[in-house]
């Protein structure tokens, strides 16, 4: 599988135990969070994870709950702009 942009992560050559923390604790995700933060391939990394749908760890600054709802909202808005294309040719 090919990804360029991992070679530009921030992450790359941290430890990488820090972007799995043992709980969905806040607190316990910020380490890795301070690091997407200032990460130049953070939305890429973040959509690779939305797209790959990874249940485990940091990815992109956002956290396993934090894309599924990410997840939840783009499916929400596909829907519903799905339904107003249907209203409009109808």
């Amino acid at each position: 599988m090919n990804q360029p942009w991992r070679a530009k992560a921030a992450c790359n050559g941290l430890d990488p135990t820090i972007f799995y923390p043992q709980s969905d604790d806040e607190e316990e995700a910020r380490k890795a969070k301070s690091v997407c933060a200032v990460c130049p391939v953070q939305n890429d990394c973040l959509e690779y994870a939305l797209g790959f749908r990874e249940k485990e760890g940091i990815w992109g600054g956002a956290t396993e709950r934090e894309r599924r709802r990410i997840i939840r909202q783009r499916r929400r808005a596909a829907y519903a702009a799905a339904a107003a294309a249907g209203r409009r040719s109808a």
